[in-house]
Parts: structure tokens; C-alpha cells; sequence
């Protein structure tokens, strides 16, 4: 298959930059798709073409299929990147646009709809050989049968809606009595925020870590892995400071998940970038879910391992064999990624509005992936990521350092962003030691900013 000549970015803000970048350097048009509120963003502008597919709302414009294909045909884009979020992960969709003989860069509809329920995905990982968590075969209907698992798996365990995301849906239960509860209100939560009611229950480990393994797959049966992520640092199941490799795992570690990970992406013919994620406590991996999507936190990966992961994702989807093989890729130094939301703390509100000076940090080892501008008004109808710091340094100290460099020189002015809290942050002892689990920052957070 010949490489494409155009490609339309169903996506916004510093994603749909992102790739635009990946594409310029490919020598490949590239087509901007925007809402109305969008019409001045920094992607509409840096694009070769650009379309207006819609009003505000993102389920009449960035979610629409009818104007996403529309958008394509008028403009001649033989693929779409989905970035992440919006549709990256939508089998429905990605299923309409091979019906339109157009190529979705990312994983097939089978692949998507496998990952995207839980309980499949905990299934097929199993009969790879994947490690799980223990708990529950399926799903769970009744609250005598989560009694029953509770009583089998020792408390705490978690009840999870199995169409879930973002925490929503996930319900800890300490004891017999907290089941009651839990599981009607995970059930309630699973009906109301994905349209499923179904759950399941797993073992509720105490001091985790949230590691994720990046595997890249050619759909032909090849497969390799770069590595793993720490993205511990967590507020309500939302990633805010991911850091690679983790400090946490061992080189040997590191090799046997990642060989796990990366065979199993190859016995399924998975394509493209996707991210195995696991709990990690005691030296043993559990299975959590698969993202068959590039990740928000994807630069620190290409920052350790000196590739281009969208550039990767572009040419496997035009039918060419991923450009690296297992044995050549090392990692360099470390890098860590802090995500910068327009937030008022100390709740973390969503701050909208106009940036009336905006000067990105520069220097070695330094990356602002950002669409801000100088005067651009930030819509109040999307996610609040705004920019994200990336930092590379021969090692971690270094990187540390990098950081708190890179956030002095950073301005961001009109609205409030939580950039203080990572200067907060890099004071404590547990992020300089790289010494945190998934709850360390929510109880930290308890602590300093109430």
C-alpha cells in the first residue's frame, strides 16, 4: 500500500498539533477538523486545510460521524487520526470509516470493542497469559453473589462497572455491610454514565503502582514493546505527573511484562500503538486494561527510546512494518511528563478564559506540547488539559531538576492553571524519592489543599 497523501485529525487542541507535526515532516497534508468554537485554535492554523464540522458541543461536531466522513470526502483525506479521547476508541465508528474505504490510523473495531469491555478484555489478556487480578469470572448480577466473592477473595475488593472509564463506575468495599452499598451504587453509577449496569469484582490491593506497558503492533503478526510508564500520580483515576521508566522496576522486570505484553499483542494482530496497564504491588503485575489508543503521556516513551510513536502509527497504518525491531531499542536517561489543566485549585474547577501571555520554557531536554497562544480564549466545552511539560534528562535527578527549571519559565497568565501544584510537589520526599502508590497524591492532596 502507497502512504497517504492526506490525513484529516478528528481531534483539537495539542493532539491534533501533535500530529499535524508527525505528518508535515512525512510530507503528508494534513486536514483540521473544528467546531465553531475553535474557528481561531491553534490546530485550524497550522493545518494545510481545515473544515468547520459543527456548533460547540462536541457531540455536534468532534463526536459526529456524519461530519467527520463529510469532512473527509470533501477535502480528498484517505485516513483519519483519531488522537485520543472523542472517537479513538469507538469500533462503531472506526467500522464507518472502512465502510467509506477510508483508513482508520489505530487498531480494528474487533480489537476496540474486545478492549473496551472490561470483562472481554480481562478474558482474552487471561488466555494470553496476561497476569490479572484476582476476582470475579464475568460479571457480577446479584449482591449475594458479591457477598459470595467478597467473602472468597478477603476484603477490600473494588466492584467495577464493566463499561467503564475515568474512574466512574469503581466502588471499594471494606467490608461485608460497605458491599451492600457499593455494588448497588456501581451498578447505579455503570446504567447512568455508559448505559451498562454490569459489573465485576476484583481483589483491592492497598499500595499499587500504575504501570503501563507500550506495545506497537504491525497487524501482521509482529509486535514489540517500549517499555513501561509510572503514571501513579493520580487525582479521582485521572493521571496528572507519569514518569519512564518507573522507578520502581527492574531491567529484568521490565524485559519479562514487556515480552508478556508484546506476544500477546502479536498473537491477536493487534496494529498499531496501544498501552496494557497493570497495578503493580510486591513484584507481581495485574491486568487492569488495554488502551488501543496513543496515550496523553506517549512523549516520555518517545523521549527514552528516540522514536516518533505518531509517525510509527501513520506508516503501519499505510501497510508498512514498524521501523524498529525489539533488539533496538534502549532506553536514554529518563523523562517525566506533568499534564497542565486551566484549573482553579484547590478544587480543580475548570478555569476558561483568555490567555493574555503565554511563553513556553525552552532548553535542553524540554518539550511544551500546547496549543496556546497569546490572546486565544480557552472554550469552556472541552477537557481542561492545556499544555503538557515534558523533561528528559540523563537520569532522574536530572530530570527532576529539569522540571522545576521548565515550570520557573513557564507563564501562563489570564487563568488559573495547577502548575503550583507541581512545584508543590517536587518539594515532597515520596516524588523525589520516586517512593508514591496510587493513593499517595489523593491523600497528599487531603492533606495540603483543603
Amino acid at each position: 500500500m502507497a502512504m497517504f497523501d492526506k490525513i484529516l485529525i478528528a481531534n483539537r487542541g495539542e493532539i491534533a498539533l501533535r500530529v499535524i507535526r508527525a505528518c508535515r515532516e512525512m510530507g503528508i497534508r494534513s486536514v483540521a477538523v473544528h467546531s465553531t468554537a475553535d474557528a481561531d485554535a491553534m490546530h485550524v492554523r497550522m493545518a494545510d486545510e481545515s473544515v468547520c464540522i459543527g456548533p460547540a458541543p462536541a457531540t455536534q461536531s468532534y463526536l459526529s460521524f456524519p461530519a467527520i466522513i463529510s469532512a473527509c470526502e470533501i477535502t480528498g483525506a484517505q485516513a483519519i487520526h483519531p488522537g485520543y479521547g472523542f472517537l479513538s476508541e469507538n469500533a462503531q465508528f472506526v467500522q464507518i470509516v472502512e465502510d467509506h474505504d477510508l483508513t482508520f490510523i489505530g487498531p480494528t473495531a474487533e480489537h476496540i470493542r474486545i478492549m473496551g469491555d472490561k470483562i472481554s478484555a480481562k478474558d482474552t489478556m487471561k488466555a494470553l497469559g496476561v497476569p490479572c487480578v484476582p476476582g470475579s469470572d464475568g460479571g457480577v448480577d446479584t449482591l449475594e453473589d458479591a457477598l459470595k466473592i467478597g467473602e472468597e477473595f478477603g476484603y477490600p475488593v473494588i466492584i467495577k462497572a464493566t463499561a467503564g472509564g475515568g474512574g466512574k463506575g469503581m466502588k471499594v468495599a471494606n467490608s461485608a455491610e460497605e458491599m451492600k452499598s457499593a455494588f448497588q451504587t456501581a451498578r447505579a453509577e455503570g446504567k447512568s454514565n455508559f448505559g451498562n449496569s454490569e459489573v465485576y469484582i476484583e481483589k483491592y490491593l492497598t499500595t499499587p503502582r500504575h504501570i503501563e506497558i507500550q506495545v506497537f503492533g504491525d497487524g501482521k503478526g509482529n509486535a514489540v514493546h517500549l517499555g513501561e510508564r509510572d503514571c501513579s500520580l493520580q487525582r479521582r483515576h485521572q493521571k496528572v505527573f507519569e514518569e519512564a521508566p518507573g522507578p520502581a522496576i527492574s531491567a529484568e522486570e521490565r524485559a519479562a511484562i514487556g515480552k508478556v505484553c508484546a506476544d500477546a499483542c502479536a498473537r491477536i494482530k493487534y496494529i498499531g500503538a496501544g498501552t496494557i496497564e497493570f497495578l503493580y504491588e510486591n513484584g507481581e503485575f495485574y491486568f487492569i486494561e488495554m488502551n488501543t489508543r496513543l496515550q496523553v503521556e506517549h512523549p516520555i516513551t518517545e523521549a527514552i527510546f528516540g522514536q516518533d510513536l505518531v509517525r510509527e502509527q501513520i506508516r503501519v497504518a499505510s501497510g508498512l512494518p514498524i521501523s524498529f525491531a525489539q533488539e533496538d531499542l534502549t532506553i536514554d536517561g529518563h523523562a517525566i511528563e506533568v499534564r497542565i489543566n486551566a484549573e482553579k485549585l484547590p478544587n480543580f474547577a475548570p478555569c476558561p478564559g483568555r490567555i493574555t501571555q503565554f511563553h513556553a520554557p525552552g532548553g535542553l531536554g524540554v518539550r511544551m506540547d500546547s496549543a496556546l497562544y497569546t490572546g486565544y480564549s480557552i472554550p469552556p466545552y472541552y477537557d481542561s488539559l492545556i499544555g503538557k511539560l515534558i523533561v528528559h534528562g540523563r537520569d532522574r535527578p536530572e530530570a527532576l531538576a529539569r522540571l522545576a527549571r521548565a515550570l520557573g519559565e513557564l507563564i501562563v497568565d489570564g487563568v488559573d492553571t495547577t502548575v503550583p501544584l507541581f512545584h508543590a510537589l517536587l518539594q515532597e520526599e515520596a516524588v523525589q524519592t520516586g517512593e508514591y502508590n496510587i493513593h499517595w497524591l489523593e491523600r497528599w492532596l487531603d492533606d495540603n489543599l483543603t
